[in-house]
């Protein structure tokens, strides 16, 4: 039997592909799995407290603040 998380990632699935254009390439759907899959991951690292001060990478990357 599936876990919830798979039914989740199945469901998030079917929607993402349904809102394609119909003219979506396979390059866009990888596009469109690529940035869920980052913006989920950033969330967890949210919600986990893994987080950098702005302040702290602009110095690290040699930016102004």
């Amino acid at each position: 039997m599936p876990s919830t998380q798979n039914r989740d990632v199945k469901s998030a699935a079917r929607l993402l592909v349904d809102s394609l254009p119909d003219d979506a390439t396979w390059d866009d759907l990888m596009y469109r799995v690529y940035v869920r899959q980052a913006i989920d991951a950033g969330r967890r690292d949210a919600a986990e407290g893994q987080l950098v001060d702005l302040a702290e990478v602009r110095r690290h990357f040699g930016l102004p603040e």
